[in-house]
């Protein structure tokens, strides 16, 4: 099955969906044609019951996501600019971060500003060794506007992230993994296929728990929530699902589950 975007490819293979950014001449540049279209690509992912795990990734060996495009913003009014930042905000948090289905995020290359978020609002980084990461828009006049200052300290600690912001520098693979911005680091060469790798281990497992481990940690970083409170509701909820049986009757028997 192959959907058509401009600005998107969209491949399923064994029940992961692969979503990758095709703007290569751009960098993969963010434009609102571009993040409609993740939307709408994560979203029909979502609602696809033969897919479990979603990877986005960009086309080409240069960007994952080299930001906003610029051309476009430079004539918005503050309004504009209000509900363009209100409905990216929107995106990552409830399509991308709050996905019941794990979305992994493969970073191969530039992942600056907007890009740098959308990675950040997956639930797991992978990127390979030749890329660079930023939130260069204090140097455009500008903050991070979809979700970028909150979603960095919660990864990589305050300090950390008012150096990166403040200074707009770029900080390569190394440092990224060291400060806990990515999971893993990969080659090149090798970073799809240590990504769907990766996938094959997470569906290894229940579909049901993972959906629910998702909402439980995410409970964490909403205000007025107990986050405690969301996991023992969310734990009660396994029980007596059809997964909950297969797992535990397979352990039992020493025999590996199947999930599927």
């Amino acid at each position: 099955m192959n959907m058509s975007y401009k600005n998107l490819t969209y491949e399923i293979q064994n029940r992961i969906n692969i979503i990758a950014i095709n703007r290569p001449e751009k960098l993969n540049a963010l434009n609102m044609q571009t993040f409609s279209e993740i939307d709408h690509a994560v979203k029909l992912s979502i609602a696809n019951s033969d897919i479990r795990l979603i990877i986005i990734t960009g086309v080409g060996e240069k960007a994952f996501i080299a930001g906003a495009d610029i051309k476009e913003l430079v004539s918005f009014t503050m309004e504009q600019a209000f509900e363009l930042s209100e409905s990216g905000h929107k995106i990552l948090s409830e399509t991308i971060e709050n996905s019941p289905k794990p979305i992994i995020a493969a970073i191969n290359g530039y992942a600056l500003g907007g890009g740098l978020e959308i990675a950040m609002a997956c639930h797991i980084r992978i990127a390979s060794e030749n890329s660079k990461m930023g939130m260069p828009e204090v140097s455009l006049g500008l903050i991070p506007g979809y979700g970028g200052t909150q979603r960095l300290p919660q990864l990589i600690g305050k300090g950390r992230a008012m150096d990166m912001i403040m200074t707009g520098k770029m900080i390569d693979a190394n440092e990224a993994l060291a400060f806990g911005l990515i999971n893993y680091k990969t080659s090149q060469e090798q970073l799809m296929i240590f990504t769907k790798d990766l996938a094959k281990r997470i569906l290894l497992n229940s579909s049901n728990g993972i959906k629910n481990a998702i909402k439980s940690v995410n409970a964490n970083y909403i205000d007025g929530i107990n986050g405690y409170g969301v996991e023992i509701n969310e734990f009660s909820k396994c029980f007596e699902t059809k997964e909950f049986i297969e797992g535990t009757t397979a352990f039992l028997n020493k025999r590996d589950p199947d999930f599927n």
